[in-house]
């Protein structure tokens, strides 16, 4: 049996950002099923080149996964005219390989960006094989929120094209359940739709003697660290962070330290070199496999979006991965994923956009640091619990064998 993923942003464990379908495939594979993954050539959060090797690398395999490389546009964070035209670079370039490919049995696309789709959906038809259809973010309705789509038409094209994606899925899975609530209202049958959320690898998740330590690189051994890890997109609102770190310049033993890239990145370091903040670092990306290590070292982790209400339906990875290194989370989410955090005991709500309720927050974790490592207990026992990603890998290998067998 072979499934095929077609995913522009898809990251393997050596590099930065979540790996839930690596880890899916490679739990696949160990099940005797054959999973190949068509990316994009570019980082989705630098924009630059993969493999910097002279000659590209097309195809590889990780741990049986076959990852195959399509040809993208360059200028994915120029603007967003550049950021569209790349996408339907993708979108092309992913339907020919596809098309290639020998004749997969399940064909799965996942979205956002949404054209991705469009081409598993084109493969899934002329090779007369079923389209498993993977909502990861409610696209048109953030960008909507967002400001980002305006035009009366585009927005109209955009809902189009989202029902005739719903309507043309053999199956729909979703990895939040206010995503499956969301297109049951639109008159989806819900038999038509699974949930498996968002979660994490436990394993991976304890620290090894001799470690590579990230305070010892930054010289940051002697602060109380509050990490964020994660894009630095427009959607993430790290101004919170940065206004929050220039309120808190006086105190030398809080440090906030940003991990990841976007294309925001550039605003935000110009913002703190402009305020002179010596309390931020931005330490770029850094690979999935360097992250256990990484939050090992932080006091407290950062989980936050901007103030819109879509975003109270999502599950963001970076909570997850939190909950699981055995850190306190503080959340500038609301919605289904604050219910998480609750209900774990495993930090502390924030509302979006509150920059001196979120000075108010990381104030009481230093002076409550008992409680905060508490917090940080219980999170991981409840992530255990109940968002094991291999008990999730498990059901998605029994959902992609069904519809196979359809």
């Amino acid at each position: 049996m072979n499934v095929l993923l077609i995913h522009q942003a898809f990251v393997s464990p050596n590099e930065a950002g979540g790996t839930r379908h690596y880890e899916f495939g490679k739990y696949c594979v160990q099940q005797g099923i054959s999973f190949s993954i068509i990316a994009s050539e570019l980082s989705y959060l630098s924009g630059k080149k993969v493999h910097d090797n002279l000659e590209p690398i097309n195809e590889e395999f990780i741990e049986g996964v076959k990852i195959l490389r399509a040809k993208v546009s360059s200028g994915l964070h120029a603007n967003f005219v550049s950021r569209i035209i790349s996408f339907f670079s993708f979108m092309v370039s992913s339907a020919i390989l596809g098309l290639k490919e020998k004749r997969p049995d399940v064909v799965m696309g996942t979205t956002p960006p949404i054209f991705q789709a469009i081409s598993a959906w084109i493969v899934s038809a002329v090779r007369s094989r079923p389209f498993l259809l993977e909502v990861r973010d409610l696209w048109p309705e953030f960008a909507i929120d967002m400001g980002i789509l305006k035009n009366p038409i585009l927005i109209w094209l955009s809902k189009k094209l989202e029902m005739f994606l719903y309507n043309h899925a053999d199956h729909i899975l979703v990895n939040s359940p206010a995503y499956r609530d969301y297109i049951i209202n639109k008159r989806i049958d819900r038999n038509k739709i699974s949930l498996i959320s968002n979660g994490v690898d436990l394993q991976s998740f304890v620290r090894k003697e001799h470690e590579y330590s990230i305070r010892t690189e930054l010289k940051l051994t002697d602060k109380f660290l509050v990490v964020y890890a994660g894009a630095l997109g427009v959607a993430n609102d790290i101004p919170v962070i940065l206004k929050a770190a220039q309120r808190l310049h006086d105190r030398k033993d809080i440090h906030f330290l940003l991990i990841g890239d976007g294309k925001e990145r550039l605003n935000l370091e110009n913002y703190c070199r402009d305020h002179k903040l010596q309390n931020v670092t931005f330490a770029g990306t850094r690979s999935k496999q360097n992250m256990p290590g990484i939050l090992a070292e932080a006091d407290v982790c950062v989980a936050i979006l901007q103030n819109i209400p879509m975003f109270k339906t999502t599950y963001p990875n970076k909570v997850f991965d939190y909950m699981a290194a055995g850190k306190p989370t503080l959340l500038v989410i609301d919605g289904v994923i604050r219910e998480v955090i609750e209900s774990a005991k495993g930090g502390m709500y924030i509302q979006p956009g509150n920059v001196e309720s979120f000075v108010s927050a990381v104030i009481w974790m230093v002076e409550h640091r008992e409680e905060a490592v508490e917090m940080g207990r219980s999170a991981r026992e409840y992530v255990r619990r109940h968002f094991d990603r291999g008990v999730q890998a498990k059901e998605f290998s029994d959902l992609v064998t069904t519809l196979a067998n359809t």
